[in-house]
């Protein structure tokens, strides 16, 4: 597949997600894996704005990978949490908290937000940036959660639900970018490499 951009280095994602791998791939970027350490720890930003709080994560979590890496890359990471009546919700822990999850998001709208954060510690570039999608899910009943829950779907899914699986049943409606509740917004993705090909351009032509 031909990239719709070049980027000159090596590009790193600093995530295990499948989801956010599969995504980057149809970009038609080569690219290698190389997951953050960074614990994804939301305690000392409880009280951030969503926004601000995923692009820090986003950063925490390229800037881990970045830190570990001896060779000139770019590197990419990105962080999801889904927000309703402005309560934050990351990734359950087990089914239990998955179903309470569900049983709230149900019969209402909330958002997702993912933050993206670029990093090229050699040209000292940091960008970070963020995506917001407007998703309803119906109200479900008991037993539609636990056949949901019983899936396994929720496991490592911001919001205990994957709108690309089997929640898709679930979601009448959508407001902005599907891709962004999948886990990486590619047109946001693709509009920060733009900006950062302009950026690596006139560092070239010593701008």
């Amino acid at each position: 597949m031909t990239p719709l951009l070049f980027i000159p280095k090596k590009i790193v994602l600093a995530s295990a997600s499948p989801r956010r791998k599969e995504l980057l791939a149809r970009m038609g970027l080569s690219f290698t894996v190389f997951p953050s350490n960074a614990e994804e720890n939301t305690e000392d930003m409880s009280t951030l704005p969503a926004a601000r709080q995923v692009c820090l994560l986003a950063g925490k979590k390229a800037e881990d990978a970045a830190s570990r890496l001896q060779h000139d890359c770019l590197v990419i990471g990105a962080d999801t949490i889904v927000v309703k009546d402005g309560r934050k919700l990351g990734k359950p822990q087990n089914q239990e908290q998955a179903a309470a999850m569900l049983r709230f998001l149900g019969g209402g709208r909330h958002e997702v937000l993912t933050g993206v954060a670029l990093i090229d510690r050699k040209m000292n570039y940091r960008d970070t940036d963020c995506e917001r999608t407007l998703v309803e899910m119906m109200r479900l009943t008991d037993n539609e959660i636990k056949r949901y829950t019983d899936s396994g779907e929720y496991l490592d899914k911001a919001g205990g639900y994957a709108i690309q699986g089997l929640a898709a049943a679930f979601i009448p409606w959508i407001e902005g970018c599907y891709f962004n509740v999948v886990g990486l917004p590619v047109n946001l993705l693709y509009t920060m490499l733009k900006k950062y090909l302009l950026c690596a351009e006139g560092m070239e032509q010593g701008y």
